[in-house]
């Protein structure tokens, strides 16, 4: 047992966040979600899962220990809805705040189109598959660095 580390991150996946570098992205997908597959062909190579926890909660789980990227517009990502780019699904919303939680600030997460979004999570460091039922629980974080107090970040 660790001290301050979210009990829902096993060792698999802190291994995966703590490997990931500046700008390597981490895809947490829904039970929908073609996770195996698509790892498959990320660098890990392989599907990480936490299948027992819903999309929100493993969001909170993993920027609980991975700062967002602040060099980049949209660090925080979701898979658009089908037909309507603009819906937000209450799935997105309970996620929405976690990375606002997790940030101490409005991290407003930029839509993805579904086929673009698959493309774009062969190409990421890892997925994280995880027990969501509900349709697009699915989005893509982008790793920053964890800066000493004083240095230059930009907000």
């Amino acid at each position: 047992m660790l001290k301050n580390i979210d009990p829902l991150l096993n060792a698999d996946i802190l291994h995966a966040l703590c490997a990931m570098g500046h700008g390597d992205e981490v895809v947490i997908c829904d039970a929908n979600f073609p996770g195996d597959s698509v790892a498959r062909q990320t660098l890990l190579g392989r599907l990480l899962r936490l299948d027992g926890a819903s999309a929100p909660r493993a969001v909170q789980a993993v920027l609980s220990v991975l700062p967002l990227d602040t060099f980049v517009d949209h660090p925080a990502e979701r898979m658009e809805v089908v037909g309507d780019a603009s819906a937000l699904p209450a799935v997105q919303r309970e996620a929405q705040r976690e990375v606002d939680a997790a940030e101490g600030r409005s991290v407003p997460f930029a839509s993805v189109e579904r086929f673009a979004f698959y493309e774009r999570a062969k190409k990421a460091y890892c997925v994280i598959a995880t027990g969501e039922t509900r349709g697009y629980g699915c989005f893509i974080f982008k790793k920053g660095v964890q800066l000493a107090p004083d240095a230059p970040q930009k907000n």
